[in-house]
């Protein structure tokens, strides 16, 4: 009769467990789709602000087609990144370009007194702090549900109920990696 007890409290304890693990990484998996959610909406909201940017800066800087274009490129790659990785690659490229723009700007006194266009870079300023915060909240998450889906026992439930490691929201190059270079004539240098 005792052993029956012992095999029961058992098999409660391993029931519980996997009650425990399986919530557990419902719970992360749905912090990490949400806190991508909200990288997601900050470049949304990054990118809406750019056709608005380009059209201000446009007649002040004619000959700097080649950097507004890059502009617009970031923001149709991401409106197609279909992946974690092509997303992060389009943010980058926006990134980079977008602190050129400004970098550039410096040579145009007449756009930096420019009201719409001070607007809109410290609009700009603010969202680029808000997608750093998020990039860090996400990845941050992914550690959080890459090390239950990998640690004992936690993996064993993780496998069962097909849950798997998840990609984190990063650099994809070496040339992202390093900071832009502008040159004197205000382009950037490639």
């Amino acid at each position: 009769m005792e052993s029956t007890h012992v095999l029961l409290a058992v098999l409660v304890v391993i029931v519980l467990t996997i009650i425990f693990s399986y919530n557990r990484l419902v719970a992360m998996r749905n912090m990490a789709d949400k806190a991508y959610s909200n990288i997601d909406t900050l470049l949304q909201k990054r990118f809406d602000l750019v056709p608005n940017l380009v059209n201000t800066v446009k007649g002040y800087m004619e000959h700097e087609r080649e950097l507004l274009e890059a502009i617009t490129r970031a923001r149709t790659e991401w409106l197609n990144a279909s992946t974690i990785q092509e997303n992060a690659g389009a943010d980058q490229t926006a990134e980079r370009a977008l602190k050129s723009l400004f970098a550039v700007s410096e040579n145009y006194p007449d756009l930096k007194a420019n009201q719409n266009f001070m607007m809109l870079q410290e609009e700009l300023v603010g969202i680029e702090n808000k997608i750093a915060y998020a990039r860090q909240r996400y990845n941050r998450t992914v550690m959080a549900i890459n090390t239950a889906v990998q640690k004992f026992p936690t993996n064993l439930i993780a496998r069962l109920f097909k849950f798997e490691t998840r990609e984190y929201f990063a650099v994809e190059s070496e040339r992202a990696r390093s900071a832009p270079e502008i040159n004197m004539q205000g382009g950037e240098d490639k």
